[in-house]
């Protein structure tokens, strides 16, 4: 019995009609009007079973690189959620590095101006006074220089990530580009597979002896 391959993998990518070769017009002997000719259809090339193997290991090959070429896209756009939420932790940092710099500049002028405020005020304080404002202005400028301690090493931490960020940005574009040449080659496998297997006729019976060959072929 003739069967014609159709591939497993979406229908948009198969061909909508097979192709076919042309008919002839055979004079009906018993009739022999013109005007009533009797078609005969010409018989249709079967493909070997060698042919007819190949066509279908290659209809395998193509159904599973779909489906692998599926799941890296998956996970390249699981990537790029990942890296958007990053980045914008990062843009984050960096306004809070921002805001914090210019809070402890203006810390730092309110300590300078404390000081001269206590120089200028100095001869006319009581020793007792003197000493207390000198010791708050030490315990604000101690505070000062642990916060820019800690806003320091905050922006440092942020560069750090900015740069380990901007490597996976670079090996994710990568990704894209590989992706990218992946689909490319699995199309291209594609169309050669419709050009000479999509729709062509086979012997139904080599198709059985085929499934026992892979039947047989698989482990115990």
């Amino acid at each position: 019995m003739k069967r014609i391959l159709v591939s497993l993998l979406a229908a948009a990518l198969v061909p909508a009609f097979a192709q076919t070769a042309g008919t002839t017009v055979k004079v009906d002997p018993k009739n022999n009007k013109v005007s009533n000719p009797v078609v005969e259809k010409p018989k249709q090339k079967l493909m070997t079973r060698d042919e007819l193997r190949a066509c279908m290991d290659r209809n395998d090959f193509n159904t599973k690189e779909a489906l692998a070429i599926k799941a890296d896209q998956v996970a390249y756009n699981d990537n790029a959620n990942i890296l958007k939420a990053e980045k914008a932790e990062l843009q984050k940092g960096e306004e809070t590095g921002a805001a914090g710099t210019a809070a402890l500049k203006k810390e730092r002028e309110g300590i300078l101006q404390m000081f001269e405020e206590i120089k200028a005020a100095a001869p006319k304080l009581e020793k007792a006074e003197l000493e207390a404002r000198n010791k708050e202005y030490q315990a604000r400028a101690a505070a000062f220089d642990a916060s820019v301690t800690t806003l320091n090493e905050g922006i440092k931490a942020n560069l750090d990530k900015r740069k380990a960020f901007s490597d996976k940005v670079d090996a994710f574009n990568a990704s894209f580009k590989a992706l990218e040449a992946r689909q490319d080659a699995h199309f291209d496998k594609m169309d050669s597979w419709k050009a000479e297997c999509s729709k062509k006729a086979y012997d139904e019976a080599d198709e059985k002896a085929i499934m026992k060959e892979r039947a047989a072929a698989q482990p115990k």
